[in-house]
């Protein structure tokens, strides 16, 4: 009876804030200007604003001549002044938590600077609005009689300094929630922030299988291998056998379609929902708003003014083609571009999203500026792939003419893998050797790909094939792309070209 009312008391006050998201799809454009205005108002005493004379910008027009558009490596000695101490460079307001991910072409991590404002008014808000979208779309939920099962990263919060720190976006956010959502979430802080994958699984599974879950959250890789986890621990044939009440998956991270047949085979109550996110360390930019879709609403009052760059313009000038958000059209695919309430300036994230439908603004996701992998949250790019082949090969004294790579999707209890096809014009003396050392090479470059091989939880050793000589030739003779500019992609999220080229080669074989 008191979870009940509890959960009632929620439901209103959470789906109060339906009224503001309401009047953004409605007004998008104001909202837009008015998060420009205010962040520049904001910035005008800071080195940034000073250098970029934010003073004498009054319209987007006056922002767009006189602000870079810029990525990580335009700003990492600004961010390496903050994270040493150093105040009011690129926000106003103090910056004490850096959100550690992924590297770009120059540096292993990347350590993004987290404001307050970006804390409060970006991060969890959209939490709140999750919940309040679900409640809209759902409003005889029962989602509060239960806790939520949430499924972060795996690095602890660290010292940079006394007064700086860095970590997991996931583990920043669990350090610095508020009381009311530790006391409905499960696990616990400290099984949260565990460092060790295979112990934190272990951990979980114990902590939650008698505990009432009603929604989960967590990267839809990991989140299949707890709950085959939790299959095996208790015997049940399906997940809603040990949780009867649980009716929403909240994910995001990695692309759910791979994964969509797996959820449904152990998750298959009729009813029960899946809830798309588009969130990184950055900022948080999307949520599925109609649960019948797979599109995702743009999220416009997070303290983020958005700039678009058609992907197709994007290495040309990209002042010449950079357009704010009331001019996007529907079916383009865009390289996103952010100016945010945590000091980021003209950002390029690195993500292109295609918007379906215009007032109210909705989108998917189409990709990354560059090819890569990032199924499993390993976040693969190209120049970590030519790094490990060139490692590999002056190992192993041979010769690479050309390879693609794409994932082996997971089955069942079964890891996923990448799959690797590598025509030599010298091939090593033992291919086993080299894929080792490729493995090896992967992990020492990319820590987010070190992570999921670990231990094999969620990719396990690269399978990689010798291609016949000629056969990448073949493949692009074949689809009329000979000469030019040409070539086969190296890595792909997903099999359409590697499983063409494998069928060739067994016809060649």
């Amino acid at each position: 009876m008191f979870t009940d009312i509890v959960n009632s008391f929620l439901v209103w006050v959470i789906r109060r804030r339906i009224n503001q998201i309401n009047l953004f799809m409605e007004h998008p454009d104001e909202v837009q200007q008015n998060i420009l205005a205010s962040n520049i108002a904001r910035s005008v005493n800071t080195e940034y604003g000073k250098k970029y004379g934010y003073a004498d910008i009054h319209s987007y027009e006056h922002f767009n001549q006189q602000v870079p558009i810029v990525d990580y490596d335009d700003i990492e000695p600004l961010i390496k002044r903050v994270k040493n101490g150093e105040q009011n460079i690129l926000w106003p307001s103090e910056i004490r938590w850096f959100a550690k991910s992924s590297g770009t072409t120059n540096a292993r991590s990347k350590f993004i600077p987290l404001s307050s404002d970006s804390l409060e008014d970006c991060h969890f808000k959209a939490g709140k609005d999750m919940l309040a979208l679900y409640f809209h779309n759902k409003p005889n939920s029962k989602i509060f009689t239960g806790r939520s099962l949430r499924l972060g990263g795996s690095t602890q919060i660290s010292n940079i300094n006394n007064q700086s720190y860095f970590g997991d976006l996931s583990a920043i956010l669990i350090e610095n929630f508020p009381v009311w959502v530790e006391l409905r979430s499960i696990p616990s802080r400290e099984i949260s922030l565990m460092d060790e994958w295979e112990s934190k699984i272990h951990e979980i599974a114990n902590a939650s299988i008698n505990e009432e879950v009603t929604s989960l959250a967590g990267v839809p890789s990991w989140m299949l291998v707890l709950m085959n986890h939790i299959l095996e621990v208790t015997g049940k044939s399906n997940i809603h056998e040990v949780w009867p009440n649980l009716e929403l998956y909240m994910h995001g991270g990695v692309s759910f379609d791979p994964y969509r047949e797996q959820f449904k085979a152990i998750m298959p109550k009729p009813g029960f929902e899946n809830m798309e996110i588009y969130n990184a360390s950055e900022g948080f930019f999307g949520i599925q708003d109609q649960l019948n879709s797979n599109e995702m609403l743009l999220m416009l009052d997070y303290g983020i003014f958005y700039e678009f760059i058609p992907l197709d313009k994007l290495n040309d000038q990209p002042y010449e083609h950079i357009i704010p958000l009331s001019e996007v059209e529907i079916g383009t695919p865009y390289a996103m571009i952010i100016s945010t309430n945590g000091g980021l300036w003209r950002y390029n994230i690195g993500d292109t999203i295609t918007f379906t439908n215009i007032r109210p603004y909705r989108f998917r996701i189409a990709g990354r500026t560059k090819h890569y992998i990032n199924v499993f949250g390993e976040e693969l790019m190209i120049s970590n792939a030519d790094k490990a082949i060139e490692v590999a090969s002056a190992k192993h004294q041979c010769r690479v003419v050309d390879y693609t790579a794409a994932p082996v999707f997971m089955s069942g209890n079964e890891s996923g893998a990448h799959e690797w096809l590598i025509e030599f014009e010298v091939p090593p003396i033992d291919l086993k050797e080299f894929t080792e050392t490729l493995d090896a090479t992967l992990k020492s470059l990319n820590t987010d790909y070190e992570a999921k091989r670990h231990k094999n939880m969620a990719l396990k050793m690269p399978i990689v094939h010798q291609a016949p000589k000629g056969l990448f030739y073949r493949w692009l003779k074949e689809k009329g792309k000979l000469g030019g500019q040409h070539k086969v992609p190296r890595l792909m999220n997903n099999r359409s070209i590697l499983d063409e080229m494998l069928s060739i080669k067994a016809h060649v074989a």
